[in-house]
């Protein structure tokens, strides 16, 4: 308590926002027009966080669409035009509509709350940031319909496929360039909040963990971001203006497509999943009772995975007969990230060692993501390996190794971040056994779904083949079964998230996990406007002393 009332006291020399919002309620908008308009982080955070559930729901819809063909052999519901659209627009879906802005959703909440700001430094940037997605998700959404159908090349939109299709592959483009543009506007002002707009005494290696990692991983996306729009760019003038940069039979080379869009493409795994290692390296110290194990050697580790994800491309790309020393450089810088990764997953196993743990939701999906991102990555260094990886190729070994890194790595981070600040944003706490059912009943059936993917990738299936033989029926029923159980278990999530908006099980406290970055200083809901003035030096001081970063 007296922790609590000291806190209190400090937060009002602070201004720290207990009042801030009555002083601006008269310019407030109420309505639509609040969304619309939205220029407050918060409100604006929580657009992209629905926005991105709701993609996550679309694109999970697609991967139900998938399984329930792949039930058994034989063609059972779609044609394999379609099934093709399928698999392409659930990946783009879930890269570019359900993760990246979930996590810039979670940092538009959470940054200037984390770091002392009142807001992000372009307010109304932000609100063009994410107004851009809906349409992108809609163009997407459109493409199923128009004549051709939808983009079936792969996520990858490789050529020479992705120059033959129809108008779909034209509106799946504007999506991209729409996506890239406002990745690139969410990017400059997270990189920008965070260098200008700390408060007094928090250093840059001061700052929680989470900050550091969406600064690296903002960093990433302004470098890469603009790479695939020049990629998709010179598609489209290859498509409609006569140019031939990818076009074999005008001289061009579909393999130069492969080396920039994977320029782009292997930093754009990192750019999913920093954010995730940020939001775990918070989750982990505070459920541990113990400051988190070795912060330089995280922040360093983080920068060196961004800085050598620019220098691994090559390796998705071993099948199409590079030179030997090539092959060669690419492998062993690709095993070379396993370092830096290895030290993260040192720094958590440390930072849990002799703490005083406790278990709940948000600790629960942390330790599962450590977990299974740790399967993901060790079957991601097998893949590194050249002559391994010819063989696996494009078999389900690849489709196991990244949903294990994505979904168990993204994907579990954000449902850890989400019960982790619920109480934060709603006001409320939600309920636990709920919580616990969903993470339980997500890890049981995500492996279900895509562990026996390994086999079938060892046994040869290839992936994005909507019909197979009938040795592989066994390991594709169960991932099946399982896809769908994963999928219903979402729900829960869905009830337990209304549920605890519409009051929980009981209000929640300012701090009720008794961790100690700048948002629990707040009140429980935050106020529409916090940190109107900056917290007060001595407030900051106490979380770094109670983090061991001063």
């Amino acid at each position: 308590m007296t922790a609590a009332t000291d806190t209190l006291d400090l937060a009002k020399h602070g201004e720290a926002g207990h009042h801030g919002h009555d002083d601006h309620g008269h310019h407030a908008l109420t309505g639509w027009r609040r969304w619309v308009y939205a220029t407050n982080h918060k409100d604006i955070g929580t657009l992209y966080l629905w926005f991105s559930f709701a993609m996550f729901i679309t694109g999970g819809v697609m991967a139900l669409g998938i399984r329930a063909e792949l039930f058994t052999p034989g063609m059972q519901f779609w044609q394999p035009e379609f099934f093709n659209q399928l698999t392409t627009l659930h990946g783009i879906i879930m890269v570019f509509g359900a993760i990246m802005p979930a996590f810039t959703g979670l940092a538009n909440w959470m940054l200037p709350l984390m770091l002392g700001a009142p807001d992000m430094a372009f307010a109304r940037m932000n609100n063009w940031s994410f107004w851009l997605l809906p349409p992108a998700a809609l163009l997407l959404i459109i493409s199923l319909f128009v004549p051709g159908g939808a983009a079936a090349g792969g996520w990858t939109l490789y050529p020479p496929l992705s120059l033959q299709f129809g108008m779909g592959m034209d509106l799946a483009i504007f999506s991209v360039h729409l996506l890239g543009i406002s990745s690139i506007m969410g990017s400059i002002n997270i990189i920008t909040t965070i260098l200008n707009m700390r408060a007094p005494g928090m250093t840059l290696m001061k700052m929680p963990m989470f900050a550091w990692t969406a600064l690296i991983t903002n960093y990433l996306l302004v470098a890469v971001a603009p790479v695939l729009a020049g990629a998709v760019t010179m598609l489209l003038t290859d498509r409609h203006f006569g140019t031939h940069f990818f076009k074999a039979v005008g001289g061009g080379d579909p393999v130069l497509f492969q080396h920039i869009f994977w320029f782009f493409g292997h930093p754009e795994v990192y750019i999913m999943a920093l954010p995730a290692f940020g939001v775990v390296s918070q989750i982990i110290p505070t459920f541990s009772r113990k400051p988190l194990f070795g912060y330089h050697s995280m922040v360093y580790a983080t920068a060196s995975i961004a800085i050598l994800s620019f220098m691994v491309w090559a390796h998705h790309m071993f099948s199409v007969g590079m030179p030997a020393t090539a092959q060669l450089f690419f492998m062993f810088m690709t095993m070379l990230i396993a370092v830096p990764t290895g030290v993260k997953v040192f720094n958590w196993i440390a930072t849990m060692w002799q703490g005083a743990m406790s278990f709940e939701t948000p600790m629960l999906f942390a330790v599962g993501f450590i977990c299974l991102f740790t399967v993901g990555g060790f079957s991601g260094l097998v893949l590194s390996i050249a002559p391994v990886d010819t063989q696996m190729h494009d078999t389900y070994y690849v489709v196991a190794h990244f949903h294990y890194v994505l979904v168990a790595g993204a994907l579990f981070s954000l449902f850890g971040a989400v019960y982790y600040w619920l109480p934060k944003w709603t006001g409320y706490m939600y309920d636990e056994k709920m919580g616990k059912l969903h993470f339980w009943w997500s890890m049981i059936w995500f492996n279900v779904t895509f562990f026996p993917m390994h086999f079938l990738g060892l046994a040869g299936m290839p992936r994005r083949i909507p019909d197979y033989p009938l040795q592989f029926t066994d390991f594709n029923a169960m991932a099946s079964v399982g896809a769908f159980c994963f999928g219903i278990g979402q729900l829960l999530f869905l009830y337990n998230v209304i549920k605890t908006i519409r009051g929980g099980v009981g209000p929640a406290p300012a701090n009720p996990w008794e961790a100690h970055t700048l948002e629990w200083e707040v009140p429980s809901p935050a106020p529409h406007h916090t940190w109107e003035s900056p917290p007060d030096e001595r407030l900051v001081k106490k979380g770094l002393v109670a983090q061991s970063l001063e």
